[in-house]
């Protein structure tokens, strides 16, 4: 039985809703967004947000309950297939937003593959393999996004992979801690052993000179990233322009606050304060105003 449109708009409600209610850096779908666009902003993250907390929190076996929202997708993109059971929100709500602007089906398969990969693998060798990881669990964020606001050369992909890596490898070296406490290393292994650094040491509440070394390179290397990601922001336009710039540019504030913070994340958690967010987008809408957003 298909939903009827009260269904459908409940469950776009339902997405806003969790969006709002979530710490982020920066909000999803602000309000200078089309009120269009934000609903489907609301349904990526609906998706995205009830497959990691699979990941991350459920308390059962993961890997089925990952096959079962996979189920679900595959219903949402073919209406023909209907799985058994209640149909959570997000996917009434990536159905109606699939039909309506043609969204890839892959992306949406990379992000559950990611959490797989979660429970199966907690530690990253090199810094390739944790690159690679950041294929499954950032880089189809940033091309669903794409496709929302109607750009499909992937030429543009190169740019929207970097800019996406670089953020979710932000919050990697935000949340050594947290990520630690579920029994999970992101910074590579390789790179720990040449800085001298211990999975002891990312115990401590006090970083040792060796991690705040090891941090450091990190973050030279994330920094990059953003930098390659830039040309995407002059590549679009709009709106979507200033919430591209606002995304990454929030992302480098994040790495300012760790550097500010002497590279030591483990005692305290360094987030972007109010006030700081208040400049950044001040100056962001300012500077697109005055066309020298780049």
């Amino acid at each position: 039985m298909s939903p009827n449109e009260s269904d459908i708009e409940r469950a776009y409600a339902e997405c806003r809703a969790l969006t709002r209610r979530h710490y982020e850096n920066f909000p999803i779908a602000s309000v200078l967004l089309p009120r269009h666009v934000r609903r489907h902003m609301y349904a990526l993250y609906g998706f995205a947000r009830g497959v990691d907390d699979i990941g991350d929190e459920f308390d059962g076996d993961r890997l089925a309950r990952l096959d079962w929202w996979e189920a679900h997708l595959m219903a949402a993109f073919d209406r023909d297939e209907a799985p058994p059971g209640v149909v959570p929100a997000a996917f009434l709500a990536i159905g109606r937003s699939r039909s309506e602007l043609d969204l890839p089906l892959e992306p949406f398969l990379r992000l559950i593959e990611a959490n797989r990969r979660d429970q199966r693998i907690q530690r990253y060798a090199t810094w390739e393999e944790l690159l690679d990881y950041c294929t499954c669990s950032a880089d189809p964020v940033g091309r669903l996004v794409l496709a929302v606001f109607g750009y499909r050369d992937e030429s543009l992909h190169p740019f929207s992979d970097a800019i996406c890596t670089a953020l979710q490898l932000t919050n990697f070296w935000q949340d050594v801690s947290r990520d630690l406490a579920m029994g999970r290393i992101y910074l590579p292994r390789e790179d720990m052993r040449n800085f001298q650094v211990s999975e002891e040491d990312l115990g401590r509440d006090i970083a040792t000179d060796g991690f705040r070394d090891l941090l450091r390179s990190e973050m030279e290397r994330t920094r990059d990233l953003f930098l390659r990601g830039r040309p995407l922001i002059s590549l679009v336009s709009g709106r979507f322009r200033v919430e591209l710039a606002l995304f990454s540019r929030g992302g480098e504030s994040i790495l300012d606050a760790i550097e500010a913070g002497g590279w030591d994340v483990l005692g305290k958690r360094p987030v972007v304060t109010p006030l700081k967010k208040g400049s950044l987008i001040l100056t962001t809408l300012l500077r697109h105003f005055t066309g020298r957003l780049s």
